[in-house]
This record gives structure tokens, sequence and C-alpha cells, in this order.
């Protein structure tokens, strides 16, 4: 059979997600990877030694334990308890496949020191971020959030979400610039400042879905699978494989065909696939991307939890971008043996950010000081590309890089934004918040 509907390359986790739900749907799909394993670039590597020569550091000491015990995330991220991931997860039925264990903790980064971050009213009471009025205003917003419904008016308060601004709201609660800061970056998980002047309801709507994930679970609103990220894209490749895909690893792909500017085939190893769509990342199409920015991310190993966690064993730690007078803010994901991705006793941090400067190793020093001290750092920077058509036209779609935070609701909006226009339809009638692109036919 070398005749399929539609064709996906690269087995990173929004392609393994789109193959499976596109399985679902009874179409045929051909699943192929140039690397023989899954994952693509946010593939889990073990054993340890493998990341030892991927990032050309010599080998690891003894005292390192069994290497075999390791999976690294080269991208780590965490899911939201009530987010986009774990409504996929649930609606393919892939959580069958996976175990999932709760992130010990939610923490920001003040005046040099990292503090939980409050979101109950026991939280808010023991919070030294704020004074005591600010608590009670910062209580009045959360309550506020939880009970807004965009479609019941009368939750508004007298006041348009569509058309106040984040600004106006906050000022409407006379939130201090110290909650305002936090709210912002370690709730609503706002990436810059933007969003002050962009109508409210997109912030209302972030503080009631991490407020509701934490919820769920208490100690903090995210999950993150048992023996790491890599078994995400691996049950969703069952997923399709179960449903009828096919899937073909360790393969190089020569060519893709077009005729008359749409993609009609797909060379790999001499060998003709015949397709009516193509989905990828952007390492198969260098000439249908463009780059949009740079991420450094420095994957520590440690042997101790980080200070003024709690002794967490996993947790996140954001420092916004106003605190060390920068543009983006700097994201710190902690795992360790009890989420079965390291040898007992040890950690796996990682620090990222969008890169401003020729230095960007510079750049993540206030995060790598709290993590001190390190046993071994893994440095790597790259690019942040985009497609630059829609594929409607040529009918390949190509998925965005991995960006800086680690959640993965903005790359669950890419995967919704790919998923439209690929079938015309929206996933799960979901809101949709499209990526900007340029239509094929400018």
């Amino acid at each position: 059979m070398q005749e399929y509907d539609v064709i996906v390359l690269g087995t990173g986790l929004k392609e393994c997600i789109l193959s499976g739900l596109i399985s679902l749907s009874g179409k045929r799909v051909l699943h192929i990877d140039k690397n023989p394993y899954y994952g693509g670039t946010s593939a889990s590597i073990s054993p340890l030694e493998e990341l030892y020569r991927k990032f050309k550091v010599p080998p690891p000491a003894e005292s390192m334990s069994c290497g075999k015990e390791w999976n690294v995330d080269l991208i780590p991220k965490f899911c939201l308890a009530a987010g986009q991931l774990v409504k996929i997860l649930v609606h393919t039925g892939v959580t069958r496949y996976l175990d999932f264990k709760v992130v010990e903790g939610s923490y920001v980064y003040k005046a040099g020191k990292v503090h939980k971050v409050p979101v109950t009213e026991e939280d808010t009471h023991a919070s030294d971020l704020m004074g005591m009025f600010d608590k009670r205003r910062f209580k009045k917003l959360l309550l506020f959030a939880l009970n807004f419904d965009v479609g019941n008016p009368r939750t508004y308060q007298d006041m348009d979400p569509n058309k106040t601004t984040t600004r106006d709201l906050f000022s409407r609660f006379d939130l201090g610039q110290d909650v305002i800061e936090f709210t912002a970056h370690a709730i609503a998980l706002h990436t810059s400042e933007n969003y002050l002047d962009q109508p409210c309801v997109e912030t209302i709507r972030r503080i009631k879905l991490y407020s509701e994930s934490l919820s769920r679970h208490n100690n903090s609103p995210y999950l993150y699978p048992v023996y790491g990220l890599g078994e995400l894209p691996q049950g969703f490749a069952r997923l399709s494989a179960d449903h009828g895909g096919t899937f073909l690893l360790n393969r190089a792909v020569n060519e893709i065909l077009m005729d008359n500017g749409k993609v009609k085939a797909v060379i790999s190893e001499g060998k003709l696939f015949y397709c009516k769509q193509l989905i990828c990342d952007p390492s198969y199409v260098p000439n249908r991307v463009r780059k949009v920015g740079r991420v450094i991310r420095v994957i520590c190993l440690l042997n101790h939890p980080v200070k003024n966690t709690h002794e967490a064993k996993s947790c996140q730690i954001i420092i916004p971008q106003t605190q060390l007078t920068r543009k983006s803010d700097i994201y710190i994901s902690v795992v360790s043996y009890t989420q079965n991705v390291a040898s007992d006793g040890m950690y796996i941090a990682t620090v990222s950010t969008n890169a401003e400067t020729s230095n960007p190793e510079k750049e993540v020093q206030p995060g790598l000081e709290l993590l001190e001290p390190i046993i071994q750092k893994f440095v790597s920077v790259s690019n942040l590309l985009a497609p630059i058509e829609d594929g409607k036209k040529s009918q390949i779609f190509v998925s965005r890089s991995y960006d800086a935070t680690n959640n993965f609701e903005d790359e669950c909006e890419d995967l919704k934004d790919l998923y439209c226009r690929l079938t015309g339809e929206e996933l799960f009638g979901g809101s949709q918040r499209h990526h900007s692109h340029n239509s094929d036919d400018d």
C-alpha cells in the first residue's frame, strides 16, 4: 500500500497527536521519522550516557548510578491538570497508556528568593509576597475569576470583559504592582507585558484555568508523566497504530514531490509514498519556515532539592521578566527520581528562556544560581521556527518549534490551529486563538 490520506514526518508530540486524531477519524496515515526514537526535538534521552554523548561532554562518573534509570527531557514541560493536553488525552483514551504524578509545588521568584505561588485561601493567608490589604484584594480577584462565566453576563460585575483591559481590571481590584506581577506571570502564565492593554477576558480565563487545575490536586496545578515526556508521543503513536496507522522509524526523507504547488508524494529511501496532505515539524521543510526567535535551555543534574521549595521532589519556578529587567520570563522545571526519570536521590532541573542577547548563558544565570551546586550542565540554544504559510494551498502543514515556557498550553494552541487548517473543523469545537500566518496566495 503506497497511497495514504496523510503522511506525517517526525514523531514530536504535536505530530503524534495529529497522527492519532486523524487515524481515529478513519483516514490512512503513514508516519515517518528520520530518528530511531520517538519525540523528535522534544524526545526523552536514555540512558544517561547518551545525553553526555549528545552534548559532547566527558562521560558521567560511576557515582551517577545506572544510566538506564534516567530519562532526560530535552524540552521539559508540565501539563495543567484542567488544561488542553489533559483534555486531549482523556478524549482520545491515551490516558490508558500513561501514568501521571502531581508536581509537588509551584513557585515564583521575587527579590532574590523563591516563594510559593498563592492561590488557595491558606496559601494567600501565609504568603509573604503581599501585605494584609493586598491579600484581601487578591482573594476578591480570585473569587471573581472562579465565578466568571463568559456565557453569563451576570458574572461580569458590571464590566465588559471583551472591552475592559487587564490593566483596568487590576486597577478595579486595586492590586499592587507585586501582586500584579506574580498573578500575571505565575498564575495567568503570560509571557510578556502585552496582556495589560488587551481585553481582560483572556487573563480571567487563564487565572480560572490555573485555579481549577490546582483544585484537582491541591499541591500544584501541574501533572507530569511517570518515565518522562517521551511517554506522550509514544502513547499517541500507539493510538494511531491501533487504528491502522503505519510507522517507519530511522528512515531518511529524501524529497517531497509537488504537483501544481500541492503536495503529491514523499520519497523515502528510494520508495514513493503518495499522499493528499502532509504534516511535519520544521526540520523537514527548512524552506517553508522562518526564524522568530531563539531559546536557551540548560539541563542541570543535581543531587539535592532546590532551596526554599520545601524539599519538593518536583516543582516549577518562574522568574518574572520585571525582576531582572528583561522582556522574557525565565522558567525552571524540576523533576526527580520520584517520577522514575533519574537515579535514586537525583534531580533534573532545566532552566529556559527566550534569548535576548548574544550571550544567552549569562541571561539564565539567575536561574542557575538557584540550583547550585550543579553536578553537570548541558547547554543548548535553538532557533524558534514558525511556518511562513498556512498550508491550505500546498496542503503541507508545519508545526511551530517548542517555546521556552514549561507548560503545554501554547503548544496546544498551535496544535488546535494546525488541526483546524488541516481538517476545516475546530478540535472539540473549542475556542481558537489563531497564530498569524501569511496565506499561500500572498
